[in-house]
Formats: C-alpha cells, sequence, structure tokens
C-alpha cells in the first residue's frame, strides 16, 4: 500500500498518520499548502512523481458551516467539485478513492438516516458535501464515509470547546434539541481501514452512538470535573446564520454487516480521548 492523504493536517489527517506510522504504511500527507486539490492539474502532477498510489484518501474539506451560507461557491469548490478531481485521477492511476461525507446532508426530520435515505440538505455546507457524494461516484473503486461530530486530538472540535469553555466559565449553555452521534477520530481510522481490508465498495455510515449535545458536554464536564451550572438551551436561541438539523443520527448498518464489527458506545469513546488530552479519570 502506498497512500495519498488529502487535508493531512486536519484531526483526522492527522490520525490517519499516526496510524499509518505504527504500521509502518507507506504515505504521502498534504494539506493545501502542498496540494490544491480543486485543481485537478496539480493532482496528476503529484502523482505522476509519485508513483504507484494505491489508495487516496481524503480528508481535506470546507467545514465552516456559517460561513458557507456567504461562501458557498468556495464550500462548493471544495467540497464538490475537488471530489470530481480526485475521482478522475484515482481512475486514472487506478487507486481506490476514500472520502467523507456528513449528516448534514440530511434534513433532520427523521430520528435516525440509514444509507437508503435520499440527501435532503438544509444549509449551504449540507449542500456542498452532497455534491461531494454525487462527483464520488464517478471513481470506478470508492468508498464513501459519512460521519458526524468528528472529534480527535487534532485541531478544534466540540468536545475541545466544551473542555476550553469550562476553564474560564462558571456557567454554559448547550442545546437539547441537536443530536446526532460522536465520531471518534480513532475509531474512524480503524473503521476505514477495516473496509478497506475487506475492498467491499460504497457507501457506508461509521460514527459512534447517538446522544445530545448537551448529553455529551455534561458527560465531559463531569469527567474533568468541571463544578460549574451547565443550562439546557435550543438552537434558536443561539441565532446562527445556518440552521441546523434537529436530529441526524446516522444508523451504521452496513459497516457491521460487512466487518462483523460495532463501532464503540460514544461514553467509552469519550472516556479514551479525555485519557488521551491527559485527564486521569
Amino acid at each position: 500500500m502506498k497512500i495519498l492523504i488529502t487535508g493531512a493536517n486536519g484531526q483526522l489527517g492527522q490520525e490517519f498518520q499516526k496510524k499509518f506510522n505504527q504500521l509502518k504504511i507507506s504515505y504521502i500527507p498534504t494539506d493545501y499548502q502542498q496540494l490544491d486539490i480543486t485543481n485537478i492539474e496539480q493532482i496528476r502532477k503529484l502523482v505522476q512523481k509519485e508513483k504507484d498510489i494505491t489508495h487516496i484518501i481524503n480528508c481535506a474539506a470546507y467545514n465552516n458551516v456559517d460561513k458557507a451560507e456567504v461562501e458557498w461557491e468556495k464550500a462548493y469548490t471544495i467540497n464538490g467539485l475537488a471530489i470530481r478531481n480526485l475521482a478522475i485521477v484515482s481512475n486514472e492511476i487506478n487507486a481506490e478513492l476514500i472520502h467523507y461525507s456528513t449528516d448534514y446532508v440530511f434534513s433532520g426530520t427523521k430520528k435516525e438516516y440509514t444509507i437508503y435515505d435520499e440527501p435532503s440538505p438544509i444549509n449551504k455546507y449540507g449542500e456542498s458535501k452532497a455534491l461531494g457524494e454525487k462527483e464520488v461516484k464517478q471513481a470506478q473503486r470508492y468508498y464513501l464515509i459519512r460521519v458526524s461530530w468528528v472529534f480527535g486530538m487534532g485541531n478544534i472540535n466540540f468536545a475541545k470547546k466544551v473542555i476550553s469553555w469550562s476553564k474560564d466559565k462558571e456557567e454554559l449553555s448547550i442545546t437539547t434539541d441537536e443530536k446526532s452521534a460522536p465520531t471518534y477520530t480513532v475509531d474512524l481510522v480503524e473503521a476505514t481501514l477495516e473496509l478497506i481490508k475487506h475492498k467491499v465498495y460504497g457507501l457506508y455510515h461509521i460514527t459512534n452512538t447517538p446522544c445530545t449535545r448537551y448529553e455529551w458536554a455534561e458527560y465531559i464536564l463531569k469527567q474533568i470535573g468541571w463544578r460549574g451550572r451547565l443550562n439546557q438551551a435550543k438552537r434558536s436561541d443561539f441565532n446562527l446564520p445556518a440552521i441546523r438539523p434537529e436530529s441526524s443520527v446516522l444508523n451504521n448498518f452496513g459497516y457491521n454487516q460487512v466487518t462483523g464489527k460495532s463501532m464503540p458506545d460514544w461514553k467509552d469513546a469519550t472516556k479514551r480521548f479525555l485519557k488521551e488530552m491527559g485527564y486521569n479519570l
């Protein structure tokens, strides 16, 4: 195996690098400074230089949900058109393409979504990721993996934000009407490699188990011994530019059937993450 990682400096990209170093798997880490995936000729030039690439793992994405309402063309380009470029190049070099999408491709009006459900995004970010889902299908061999609420050691995420807020605030307000499933980067990397091993291409949902934003924050704060007050809030209290889905739980049906494995519980994943952060639990 020789793997090209795009978006290698993001939290998922960093996790793959750690894993590949452990397994002694050959990889080429690139971020937007080294490789602009919106430019197909740049991708072609790189793969011609780095011969024998067997897999392209795309961890690059435009992730600013609120800014995407205004910068929708940028979001569509990075999350949509760039995926078309990766799909075309993966075909040209006969490589497998692994691409990640999001629960935000759904409206959030159902309690949970399976791989059967058709995307119905309610914000521009969700639309841009839904466009990427269409484009990835140009690849002859692809894994399209939907995730939600990704968290890990690299970069900022909701879990890290909660910890940061708790350091200088005695009172926090977190939404009770946003439900999805945290996805720990360590578990996601393991699950992705499991799929690659089985070579069953297609669409998957891979997350830990479901909870609300409030339940997740409450658990984190309890584990780290915060003594402040946690208030229940609603999405409407924050007046954000982009609408968020109320319940966008992804059902992992398909992954379990192919691999014979289940994703760990969200509390277990969160506890392991906090230990990785240095908390003595």
